[in-house]
Formats: C-alpha cells, structure tokens, sequence
C-alpha cells in the first residue's frame, strides 16, 4: 500500500512538472524584426534580461524591415521591432500595427575602402558622396532586399537625382541580403556600403574597410516597435507582446539598450517618450 501511494505521488509529481514544462514552453512571443538589432548583438544583450523579468522568451525572426512588416501582415510574428517610420506608418494605418512606439535610435554611415576612390573620407553631405560615387563608378554594394537600410540608401540616392538601376557600368551591385552578408561582399570588393553603425561595429571582417560618411542629419536612424493587430490576426499572443513591448519602453528596457556597448561605444540610444508613435 505504501509503494502504490509512493508510486501515484511521484506519478502526479511527474505529471505536474510535464503540465508547467508545456505551460512555460507556451510563454512565448515572435518577433519579426530588422537583422540589425540581431547582428548588431543587441538582441544577445537585452532579451535574456526580458526573459529574466517576464518569464517569456523570445523568438526572433531577423529579416530585412519590409519582410517583417510583411511576416507582421500575414500574422506570423506577434510583435514587429523595425527601422523604417515611413512603412511603420504605413502599416498601421492599413490597420496591421497597434501600440505603434518609437524605441531608440543610433545612424547610419558610408563605410568603403581607405584608398577612397570617390575622394568622399570626412564628408559631412551624404547626398554629394553619392554622386560622388556614381560619377567615379566606384564599386558600391547595396542590400537591395527592401530593408530598412535599403530604403533609407535608395532615398539619398533619388536626393542625388542618381537611378542606380539604370546607371549601368556594373559599379552598383545588389546582394539580397542581410547586412553582414552585404558588408562581407563591400570588404570582398573593396566596395562602398551604406550601413547601420550598431552591424558596423559588430562586424569583423572589415579587411580594408573604413567609416568614411558620418555626421549628417540624413542618416539618423529611428527605430519602432508595434503589436499585430489581433482583430486581424487572433492567434497574436496579445498579453505577452505587450509585455514586451512595455518592457522595452519602460526604465529598465531603456536602460539595458542604452547599457549595450562594444569597445566602449554605445550602439544605441533609448528615445521612448510616452505618447509617442515612430
């Protein structure tokens, strides 16, 4: 009689830790977001600290911004955390997006070989090194994959009154791809690139490679967080993507994106302000 009641209780035991081992694998949310927040390591920094916090993981679908607004669309993630105000702004007026936040912010810069054939190293005017570029025919590696990053290149690039896609010579090359993978291809050919700061910093295979466009007004790079609208998409886990979302406005998650450095330099900086929308 006694080994039968042993026997249940550690059965229930069993059991129960199954039940709470499944109850806590459901306690997750998936983000689509830009692959700079993954490359760049700040994700690797701040998320086990929401975890730590919340008790919900997070699952992290890193694509170029316009593949994670569109993963957002079709309800597949149940938060988007991108880089692109104007296709954020997009998206939630066609009703996608709620709990629309700006969340931080850091640049964008020219990087390209230190022989600097387009003679563009200390400009502070993004626009006249592009023509710069283009009149010299200069190598440029390009994401071309409707990111954040490549909309904000293919922007300056019609402030210059340049059409890449018609500007022919082969000098402008589109790799479809992430931001590392395009930074690689630039080191490779010894090509120019248009590149968040925060990947920049994280990257490694530079080889002759150099910052050499900073400081301009135009490359500021703001970043927002949204919900996917549940009236849209039911399955969103509403509960714990605003969680997320709150933590990452809140003090702490502020404080954790402005505590992520390498070398010393700070890759992002918080700009939460209650009330306000990218």
């Amino acid at each position: 009689m006694i080994r039968r009641t042993f026997l249940t209780a550690v059965t229930a035991t069993a059991l129960a830790l199954s039940a709470g081992a499944a109850l806590a694998q459901d306690k997750f949310i998936i983000v689509a977001s830009t692959t700079s927040t993954e490359q760049s390591g700040l994700f690797g920094h701040i998320l086990p600290l929401f975890t730590k916090a919340t008790g919900i993981t997070v699952r992290v679908v890193a694509q170029g911004t316009g593949q994670a607004l569109k993963t957002g669309e079709n309800g597949d993630a149940d938060v988007v955390f991108v880089h692109d105000p104007v296709a954020e702004k997009k998206f939630v007026e066609s009703g996608h997006g709620v709990e629309h936040r700006r969340v931080m912010y850091n640049d964008f810069v020219i990087v390209g070989p230190k022989s600097d054939p387009a003679k563009i190293a200390g400009s502070k005017n993004v626009v006249d090194a592009y023509k710069k570029i283009a009149a010299a025919k200069a190598p440029f590696a390009s994401r071309g994959d409707s990111s954040g990053t490549h909309a904000a290149e293919l922007r300056l690039w019609k402030a210059a009154d340049i059409d890449v896609k018609a500007a022919g010579g082969g000098w402008y090359r589109e790799t479809g791809s992430g931001m590392g993978p395009t930074l690689n291809t630039a080191s490779g050919m010894n090509a120019y690139a248009f590149t968040d700061r925060g990947t920049w910093l994280n990257f490694r295979n530079r080889g002759d490679l150099t910052i050499l466009v900073e400081g301009d007004e135009r490359l500021f790079n703001q970043y927002g967080v949204m919900l996917v609208n549940p009236q849209k998409h039911p399955k969103v886990k509403v509960a714990e993507g605003k969680a997320f979302i709150e933590w990452i406005t809140s003090k702490e998650g502020q404080d954790a994106i402005a505590a992520y450095r390498i070398g010393g330099q700070q890759l992002f900086f918080p700009n939460y302000k209650p009330g306000s929308s990218s």
